[in-house]
């Protein structure tokens, strides 16, 4: 059984990375949803999505926190998370780690190898975690 209609939410303004994610994703077969709300996020995470990206440099919403909140609750914790930042922010990287990120990558890396990334999440199943 698929996942919520394969859907990605990716929290982020960087035009870049969204136009690149919705191209991939849509050879995938998958939607996103692009959000820029906290509640928005956390109300969505419910639906159990794929996988939800944050760009970790997003200071308006404050990425960590959301993270820890959906990695604390029973219901949401297994919906799988991917952040992003910059190579030479390790602390960064740490707090967001330390919070339940599931993986952490550098722009760079995280740019090159989404094509793999997201085909990854369009074939979990949602038995895989639950």
């Amino acid at each position: 059984m698929p996942l919520s209609e394969k859907k990605i939410l990716a929290v982020m303004t960087d035009l870049f990375f969204a136009s690149k994610i919705n191209d991939i994703a849509k050879k995938l077969g998958m939607s996103v949803e692009f959000l820029k709300d906290k509640d928005a996020v956390l109300e969505k995470v419910k639906a159990k999505p794929a996988v939800v990206i944050f760009d970790l440099n997003y200071d308006a919403l404050d990425p960590v926190s959301v993270i820890k909140v959906i990695k604390a609750d029973p219901a949401t914790k297994r919906v799988s998370t991917i952040g992003f930042v910059s190579h030479v922010q390790t602390e960064l990287k740490l707090r967001a780690q330390d919070a339940g990120c599931d993986m952490v990558v550098a722009r760079s890396v995280f740019a090159t190898n989404l094509p793999m990334i997201l085909k990854r999440h369009a074939t979990i199943e949602v038995a895989n975690r639950s």
